[in-house]
């Protein structure tokens, strides 16, 4: 997934009201829209180096849009909305093996009336259902984790890819850490305990769970390889 032009390099001040960051670029604080709504835990250290995006929409109220962060020497992508067009790329260009050969590949497939999954796709008879999660924590040195806050929603995502595989579907919870510094991958039960009992009952009722890294720049973000995941006791 290339970035479409490039990223403007600056300094972060703060992040404040959960999708607002102000951000010195030269002499100018700027504000800038954060495409994140997770915690954002480790990352938001006044004075760590950002790159921004900028929009050529005069429609936008705020024409910038943080999407890398440095801390120390690890670069990482804090917009999830790309996420998935890492993934799907991924998956287009056959970098990801555990799906066969699909021959339909649906983004954004409902499943119920209150549940959409990040994918459908069809391989032969099969019929699989892929729910993707990005990830940017990491309090360990090569070791990132999720979450990095209680996430309700993704209790839930947890629930109804079990009620998928009840149905038939061949069901995967795929992480994608959008950082390149980490060989191991874990859930933080000590943030939410809740989820890391659901996945290892997703685990035992034949849920498909694996975590990628990915190689990061400016000019753009790939799937790398897969990490190894490391279940809790």
């Amino acid at each position: 997934m290339d970035f479409k032009k490039q990223l403007i390099s600056g300094t972060l001040i703060k992040r404040y009201k959960r999708f607002l960051v102000d951000v010195k670029i030269k002499d100018k604080v700027i504000t800038c829209h954060c495409p994140n709504t997770g915690s954002m835990m480790g990352l938001l250290k006044t004075g760590n180096k950002v790159w921004l995006s900028l929009s050529d929409d005069p429609k936008r109220k705020l024409q910038y849009t943080l999407q890398l962060i440095q801390v120390n020497n690890a670069l990482i992508g804090i917009n999830t909305h790309l996420t998935n067009k890492i993934f799907f790329e991924a998956l287009k260009k056959k970098k990801i093996h555990n799906f066969g050969k699909p021959n339909i590949i649906k983004p954004e497939y409902k499943f119920n009336k209150g549940t959409r999954f990040d994918f459908y796709l069809e391989n032969n008879k099969k019929k699989i259902l892929i729910e993707i999660k990005n990830v940017t924590l990491s309090r360990n040195k090569h070791l990132a984790e999720f979450p990095d806050a209680i996430t309700e929603r993704g209790h839930k995502h947890i629930e109804e890819l079990l009620n998928a595989k009840k149905m038939g579907f061949e069901v995967y919870l795929i992480f994608v850490v959008q950082r390149n510094d980490c060989k191991y991958f874990s859930i933080a039960k000590d943030i939410d305990e809740k989820y890391d009992t659901l996945l290892t009952k997703a685990l035992s009722k034949g849920v498909n769970v694996f975590c990628y890294d990915c190689k990061m720049s400016t000019k753009g973000i790939i799937i790398n390889k897969k990490l190894i995941f490391q279940k809790n006791e």
